[in-house]
């Protein structure tokens, strides 16, 4: 399911500042986010604005709003500090911990021996 917003949505409310969030960028295609449940001691997720379920639910007309992303989950890794250990999430439905049905990518700093950085 591909469409500009969803009223249901959560990612959505946050892209029209219906929900607030502590956002660490923001343009006209996507918005990135602390999540409120971090897993790691950096942990943001970065959104499409425009509303896509899942990466099952991506088309043809994505591929240069994909490449964007891609670029920017680098981007932002920079921006945190975290550029030489991060990893990058896509849950993908429900029975892959999709707990949002949007399209989003975590961004999580990674380990330093034990340690979480």
């Amino acid at each position: 399911m591909s469409q500009s917003k969803r009223a249901d949505c959560i990612f959505c409310k946050i892209v029209d500042k219906q929900m607030p969030a502590k956002v660490v960028h923001e343009d006209d295609r996507m918005i990135a986010f602390h999540d409120i449940q971090p897993k790691a001691k950096t942990h943001v997720l970065l959104i499409p604005k425009k509303h896509i379920e899942s990466l099952a639910d991506v088309s043809k007309e994505d591929v240069e709003l994909m490449g964007e992303l891609m670029i920017k989950i680098k981007e932002v890794a920079i921006e945190l500090g975290v550029e030489k250990s991060f990893n990058v999430v896509v849950n993908n439905g429900s029975l892959a911990g999709q707990i949002i049905p949007h399209l989003h990518f975590h961004i999580l700093s990674g380990w330093s021996g034990r340690e979480k950085v």
